[in-house]
């Protein structure tokens, strides 16, 4: 599906991930996996490479600073004004990691993280509000909140963005952003550590995981069919980023 407009604010917009220690291999990683294209950007912006899909933005790869986190892959929600959720996070339980900043001329950034510690980004567009290609082949399809605590990450996230976090009908432990009536994100309660976790869309995971293998990447769960979703698979780069890939029913 393509994407000709600004995202409504608290839907996943973005895709990111940050690798501090290859980020060419990185860029070569998935050019493999998803077929993507992209070259490492600019020095004025710390070589922020955007991966393309058809000629389109679908996810960002850039390079963290050596006492950030480990790789990984990082959710960004939308936001009419950075600003004025960055107060409401701050009021309603979570912590502002990165306070609001201008990336000139492309938008307004911050980093946050929720009351269980889940860290997440949050952009304002101004000529780039996201992914211009979602929901299909190569491109990510699903954003998930994995978290030890639901009951407080829930209306953490109602808050901060003014949307709602009900349970899905029909299944009580599994809840689902909701802006204006649609589905736009998961929140489900684990017992491991607190992240959000990026799913790309895929033909054949089955033939994806072969190929995260032969550039070098890992099978974390091998691909299995799941029950009125897809069948789905966990894999995992050379530098660590897990992430998740599904041919959706």
């Amino acid at each position: 599906m393509k994407v000709d407009a600004p995202y409504a604010q608290g839907t996943p917009c973005w895709v990111e991930l940050m690798a501090p220690a290859d980020q060419r291999g990185a860029i070569g990683f998935y050019k493999a996996v998803f077929g993507w294209t992209g070259e490492p950007g600019p020095a004025e912006f710390g070589g922020y490479t955007m991966m393309l899909l058809d000629g389109r933005p679908v996810a960002g790869i850039g390079v963290t600073m050596p006492q950030q986190p480990p790789t990984f892959w990082a959710t960004y929600l939308a936001a009419d004004a950075a600003d004025d959720v960055a107060g409401r996070i701050g009021t309603s339980g979570g912590q502002v990691l990165m306070p609001p900043m201008d990336v000139p001329p492309v938008g307004r950034i911050l980093l946050a993280a929720d009351p269980t510690g889940a860290v997440f980004g949050v952009w304002q567009a101004h000529d780039f509000f996201g992914a211009q290609v979602v929901n299909e082949p190569g491109a990510w399809t699903w954003n998930e909140l994995d978290t030890p605590d639901a009951e407080a990450a829930a209306p953490f996230y109602a808050e901060a963005f003014g949307i709602t976090v009900p349970p899905m009908i029909g299944r009580s432990d599994y809840r689902v952003f909701t802006v204006a009536d649609r589905h736009v994100a998961g929140l489900q309660q684990v017992t491991g550590p607190p992240r959000w976790s990026v799913y790309f869309a895929v033909t054949d995971p089955d033939a994806t995981a072969a190929a995260c293998v032969r550039a070098g990447g890992q099978i974390v769960r091998e691909p299995a069919d799941v029950p009125g979703v897809g069948r789905v698979a966990v894999l995992l780069d050379p530098q660590d980023a897990e992430f998740s890939v599904i041919s959706p029913t």
